[in-house]
């Protein structure tokens, strides 16, 4: 990964790099952003600190790729919060794209402990959030997270994403606007849940993919899902990556720091 990190740098442009007008507004206005001032942070900064903190545990049901740092399905919820919660530029970014595109249906694939989720539903409080999670345990935390914010607008779906998602799109209405994929860092279900996401999505839709590069099955899934012909518009940062849907756009592929 670190290999990978460098040839990201090596890579990567900023808004001099960007041809597109839609996409040079979105980086330089929402993406780069360098005044982001929202009320709802402090709350969520302090939230943050207190499950970095908590030396409580409780017993992880994995559905995943599992963990790199912690093979134990004994966990303390401090040390989920560290290594499984995004980073707060990252809740910060997502509740920024949020509030660009008004989404009224985000799906969330990976609850964890409900952090990005909450920055989610702190930028569209009227939005219908259904977040997909594995693990009962986590989804308890996180439940008690959304209550504490008082965020109302989030349904959590709990069992295995394999069978949950595709009966939860079933029951949609025929538009996803917003979904971000953080659940199994395998290529066969993240293309799967890409997938199965794909006849919902339409013209303004916006698709967030973690850790494409945490192993080299996110890469490859990664590779496929820029490749799509449904397609257009495709934004590496990294540690996400952003893709869009707009036909009115010529295909491009961005690697852009973040």
């Amino acid at each position: 990964m670190i290999a990978a990190y460098f040839k990201y740098l090596f890579r990567s442009g900023n808004e001099h790099s960007i041809h597109s007008p839609f996409l040079f507004e979105l980086y330089t206005q929402v993406i780069a952003a360098k005044k982001d001032k929202n009320p709802d942070y402090a709350a969520l900064k302090t939230l943050r600190k207190s499950l970095l903190s908590s030396q409580e545990k409780i017993n992880i049901l994995d559905l995943g790729a599992g963990s790199r740092i912690n093979k134990s399905n004994l966990r303390k919820i401090g040390t989920i919060a560290k290594n499984a919660e995004k980073p707060e530029k990252f809740g910060k970014l997502f509740n920024r794209l949020v509030q660009r595109f008004q989404p009224e249906t985000i799906l969330e694939l990976g609850t964890s402990l409900g952090l990005t989720t909450l920055y989610l539903s702190k930028a569209k409080p009227d939005a219908k959030i259904l977040t997909f999670e594995g693990c009962p345990a986590t989804a308890d935390i996180a439940r008690k997270n959304f209550q504490q914010l008082n965020a109302d607008n989030i349904n959590i779906v709990l069992g295995n994403i394999d069978e949950t998602l595709p009966q939860t799109l079933s029951q949609l209405t025929p538009k996803l606007d917003f979904a971000y994929f953080d659940a199994n860092h395998r290529y066969e279900p993240t293309v799967q849940y890409f997938q199965d996401c794909l006849p919902y999505a339409h013209n303004d839709s916006v698709f967030i993919f973690d850790d494409i590069y945490w192993s080299e099955e996110m890469t490859q899934a990664w590779e496929f899902i820029k490749q799509h012909p449904q397609v257009t518009l495709t934004v590496d940062l990294f540690w996400v990556g952003l893709v869009f849907f707009r036909k009115e756009q010529v295909k491009e592929h961005f690697t852009l720091r973040f």
